[in-house]
């Protein structure tokens, strides 16, 4: 037999192959438009509710006030960089009490990774911005374009007045939106009555311009072209979102224990031998993600419910029971059809560690909002020179005591010092004293105090002292440690 070889033409790497066929493809997938059509039930309803509450809460917040003395911001929630301050109504927090926002952000990933693995994504189906901006934003199109089919007409249809005046009505009032969003975005950060009178004037701040601009782009962009885009490609949630589910968590399910086998019905046939789903792919146009929940979890699915009111409608029509798509378990749809009765487990291990954590890092942060001390001290220790020997014999070292003041009222602190016998305080102009130095802090700032501790000589048994500044009010003590250099060991009689 003889075997021909063709080197003409060499064998094609595995790599190559796939370099060629993304060529021949291109890398990325275009984007298909998806038409919503509009659904009406309990879980539209519910994300109307949602959508007008959160928008509510994220335009109107920078404008609610809150009363505070003397010359500190009166706006209940700002995050005031200028000051160094994040006020959030009765509480102000300082740059050195980071450690709170970590906090918060701990406690925001543990309760979203409990929801998860209890009742899938609600939030990227209910909460999410890109959501319920994109929701927004559907809305408007609707307004202008029409439901699903009008909009697919239109888009196909030659350009026309008629359509013109469609299309640039609803960008027009996406980009209105947009900017509505950047221009709240901003009022978190600066006070809000005197930058919206700044604003149109060319007198507010460059970072006001910069970011309401960024911000006004990216949601018009997001909201407005990408829309499932995001949520599937740029946001990592989807794919981190498979360790916290398992069979026993709720999500939008396809029942196909009730649905298989599917098939177009006619009014008044029977429905032995097959189940209850029509195949109308209602469900699948509703999808603002354009999936069909019937073949089973995905990674684009936002567990939005639309799919199981427009389900619902259907059922409805055909005298079948609601619930075909419902929020239902892996578990409880195999054991179903199995002909056993489902089980659903709310409380399993995962839940519980995520519960235990949740509820952990909790009591740690009310604890430590508690126990938070509004008085603060840090203590700085000259180092050139080190340590003064005066004219009498006396060691004398000096420091920079920074006091922080976080109430809202002026304090009078009483400054001790601990640690060295016979030691005397002083500060530049005023005489020493064994007894404690006052000083008056201004409200919710920070003071230096310049403080001299002078010491006797027969008093220093040790080159280095441990001692420490201990800073008082009437409700209030706080104390830091620090040391006294004297030199004992170069000292000679």
């Amino acid at each position: 037999m003889t075997v021909v070889i063709d080197r003409t033409s060499p064998p094609q790497s595995a790599a190559a192959k796939v370099r060629a066929k993304d060529k021949a493809s291109g890398l990325y997938k275009p984007r298909t438009p998806i038409y919503p059509k509009l659904v009406h039930g309990r879980w539209r309803t519910i994300k109307w509710v949602l959508l007008i509450a959160m928008l509510g809460i994220y335009y109107v917040t920078p404008w609610i006030r809150w009363e505070r003395p003397g010359l500190l911001p009166d706006q209940a929630v700002l995050v005031d960089f200028e000051g160094g301050r994040f006020y959030f109504f009765g509480l102000q927090l300082w740059p050195q009490e980071v450690y709170f926002i970590t906090g918060l952000l701990v406690m925001a990933a543990l309760a979203l990774f409990l929801v998860t693995a209890l009742f899938g994504r609600l939030w990227c189906g209910y909460a999410c911005p890109q959501t319920v901006w994109t929701d927004l934003y559907i809305y408007v199109e609707r307004l202008f374009e029409g439901d699903r089919n009008a909009r697919m007409r239109l888009d196909k249809s030659p350009w026309t007045f008629d359509k013109l005046w469609r299309k640039a009505g609803k960008h027009l009032t996406w980009l209105g939106i947009a900017f509505g969003t950047g221009g709240a975005w901003i009022f978190y950060f600066h006070d809000a009555p005197t930058l919206i009178r700044t604003y149109w004037v060319g007198q507010g701040p460059a970072t006001g311009y910069i970011f309401s601009i960024l911000l006004t782009f990216t949601t018009y962009v997001f909201a407005g072209h990408m829309r499932e885009q995001v949520c599937t490609y740029m946001c990592p949630w989807p794919r981190i979102q498979g360790a916290m589910l398992d069979q026993h968590s709720l999500q939008v399910t396809y029942r196909f224990d009730r649905g298989e086998p599917r098939g177009a019905h006619k009014k008044g046939a029977d429905w032995a031998g097959r189940g209850s789903c029509v195949d109308c792919n209602q469900c699948v146009v509703v999808c603002p993600m354009g999936i069909d929940i019937r073949n089973g979890p995905q990674l684009e699915c936002i567990n939005c419910g639309l799919c199981i009111d427009a389900c619902d409608e259907i059922m409805v029509k055909v005298e079948q029971p609601k619930g075909l798509i419902a929020y239902d378990t892996d578990a409880a749809v195999a054991a179903r059809s199995q002909g056993q009765p489902a089980i659903y487990r709310l409380i399993r291990p995962r839940t519980i560690y995520y519960a235990v954590a949740l509820a952990g890092v909790s009591a740690l942060m009310i604890w430590g909002l508690a126990q938070r001390a509004s008085l603060d001290l840090h203590v700085l220790r000259d180092r050139n020179p080190t340590f003064v020997q005066l004219k009498d014999g006396s060691i004398r070292d000096g420091y920079t005591l920074k006091i922080a003041n976080r109430s809202f009222e002026p304090a009078d602190v009483a400054i001790a010092f601990t640690g060295v016998n016979g030691a005397t305080l002083k500060t530049p102009g005023s005489p020493a004293t064994q007894g404690p130095l006052v000083a008056r802090v201004p409200a919710n700032e920070v003071r230096a105090v310049r403080v001299f501790v002078s010491a006797p000589r027969s008093a220093l048994s040790d080159t280095n002292l441990a001692a420490a500044f201990v800073v008082s009010t009437a409700d209030e003590r706080v104390e830091a440690k620090t040391q006294f250099l004297s030199g004992a060991a170069n000292h000679h009689d």
